[in-house]
């Protein structure tokens, strides 16, 4: 993720600067206790997306099994 694009993103919610996980691929907002998904890339800027810090993270999806040979 770009320095420059996380100095401009806001938590939607309360405006507040975020903080970015790398290990969580996430965008952490510490006023409202949520966490936004960065999926390929792409921060997931949607209230409704956004994961309590309180809770679990989502699981990995699982990889695809292998086509038979």
């Amino acid at each position: 993720m770009e320095t420059r694009l996380l100095q401009i993103l806001v938590c939607p919610v309360c405006k507040s600067a975020l903080r970015h996980d790398r290990e969580r691929q996430e965008l952490v907002c510490a006023a409202d206790r949520l966490a936004y998904p960065i999926r390929d890339g792409v921060p997931i800027m949607l209230p409704a997306e956004a994961r309590p810090l309180d809770a679990a993270p989502a699981p990995a999806p699982a990889p695809a099994p292998a086509p038979a040979a």
